[in-house]
């Protein structure tokens, strides 16, 4: 049987496997649930079926191998299906295109994963503002710069005999609990029973405050962040955010440390922690699972903090322009076409961010590429339509309710959609439509909901 062919069958079995099972998912995200652990065993039994010699393992700066090449394949390289008759691919797809209720600018691109194959293009490659589309491409860079199964660090060190430094290493989700048991459990053991307390952000460079300002859907970004300094009790979605989030970080290690019988003397304040002496490391949960997270809640704070470690790791100043331009040259290495691509943030909360649909679609492929296994959270994090995250309380009642997959993105006057879907013959296909302009969201949320099932 063709490779590609096998590729198909076991999707559209996976897709089934999926819509019987998501009920259960829909209480948790995919990151800390069943339905991650049976993608992953899904993900490997189908790659050992594909190739049985060893698969290329990502590196930090990793360069497309030829099984890349059908879904990296220039824009212009297969035509689009002509519009035309009713019934076609193209002209079932324009016909709601020329919706009212969408904006002025409306672009779209439908590529066959296996194939790499263009099937459907509205202004493909013309670019325009994706909003939260733009995590797709943060998860792609950060996936194939640092690696599906780094964590991120952040430490406790001492820097002189009663003092001791929380080092930031660029967590939005740090929890401090576990980190305080450690580090009081290593001073004790030390004979140390009073201390003062510093906190290091050097890890991030500023400016922390995004163009946007203060706001609910992202905390100021820095280095060292508990729970990304959200106020209330939530994990997901806007919150009140902490104005420092650092300092309020320090401040609740320094409590939770005098719990723990750690006298802790004044107030936290800003040091540094360079060559000190460990005490106590909490590591974060793997990239992959953050990526995840990020894409199923279109978390900003994940988002912000990624774009940062890719540049870091690229050797950029960790800020919001390094981001931005390590984002672009880890999707260059891949060989993604990027015309009229324009990066300003990792979150796409910036208005002056523009992707094209065939960037995004073409993404989407290479994350389902056989020779990219690195790459495989960036579709297991896309929301399952009707039932996970963003795409809980849409495509109810569709025929696309299970089977489609994708990220949303919602600015004013910005409406996108990026995800993957599978046909009744077991064919995967990505996708993307966007519009821009549009009078009224809900609508415009609606026709492109409409797009993507009547695609599947």
């Amino acid at each position: 049987m063709p490779l590609g062919r096998t590729w198909q069958i076991v999707a559209g079995s996976a897709a089934i496997g999926l819509a019987v099972a998501v009920g259960a998912v829909a209480a948790a995200g995919p990151w800390e649930s069943g339905q991650r652990t049976a993608e992953r065993d899904f993900a490997a039994a189908r790659d050992r079926q594909l190739d049985a010699a060893a698969r290329p393992v990502a590196t930090r700066h990793p360069a497309p191998p030829p099984a890349a090449a059908p879904v990296l394949r220039a824009a212009g390289a297969a035509q689009p299906q002509a519009a035309g008759a009713d019934g076609t691919l193209a002209g079932r797809l324009d016909a709601i295109m020329a919706s009212p209720d969408l904006g002025p600018v409306r672009t779209g691109a439908v590529i066959d994963v296996t194939t790499g194959r263009l099937l459907y293009g509205h202004r493909a490659t013309t670019a325009s503002t994706p909003a939260s589309l733009t995590k797709i491409a943060t998860a792609v860079a950060a996936l194939g710069t640092l690696g599906p199964a780094h964590r991120l660090s952040t430490t406790v060190v001492t820097t002189a005999p009663g003092t001791i430094v929380l080092v930031g290493g660029g967590d939005p989700t740090l929890e401090l609990s576990g980190l305080a048991d450690d580090t009081a459990a290593a001073l004790k053991a030390r004979g140390v029973a009073s201390v003062r307390l510093a906190y290091d952000t050097s890890f991030f460079a500023g400016p922390a405050l995004h163009p946007i300002g203060y706001n609910e859907n992202l905390a100021p970004v820095t280095a060292l962040m508990a729970r990304e300094g959200r106020l209330d009790g939530s994990s997901a979605g806007p919150a009140d955010r902490a104005t420092d989030p650092a300092g309020a970080a320090a401040a609740t290690f320094a409590q939770l440390l005098r719990s723990r019988g750690v006298a802790v003397k004044g107030l936290p304040a800003a040091g540094s922690g360079a060559g000190g002496t460990q005490l106590a490391v909490h590591r974060s949960v793997p990239l992959s699972d953050l990526v995840e997270r990020m894409l199923t809640n279109s978390d900003n704070d994940i988002a912000e903090a990624l774009a940062r470690q890719v540049a870091r790791a690229t050797g950029r100043r960790a800020d919001f322009a390094g981001g931005a331009a390590a984002i672009r040259g880890a999707l260059a290495r891949y060989g993604v076409p990027l015309g009229g691509a324009v990066f300003s943030d990792g979150s796409g909360l910036d208005h002056e961010d523009a992707l094209s649909p065939v960037t995004l679609a073409r993404l989407l492929a290479l994350a389902g590429a056989p020779g990219h296994p690195e790459l495989r959270p960036v579709l297991t994090g896309l929301p399952v339509a009707a039932f996970t995250g963003t795409l809980a309380s849409r495509f109810h009642g569709s025929a696309g309710a299970g089977l489609i997959r994708a990220k949303t993105g919602t600015l004013t006057g910005t409406n996108t959609i990026a995800g993957t879907t599978v046909l009744p013959d077991g064919r995967v296909l990505a996708f993307s439509f966007m519009t821009q302009g549009a009078a009224a969201p809900l609508p415009a949320e609606s026709t492109l909901d409409h797009l993507a099932t009547t695609l599947t």
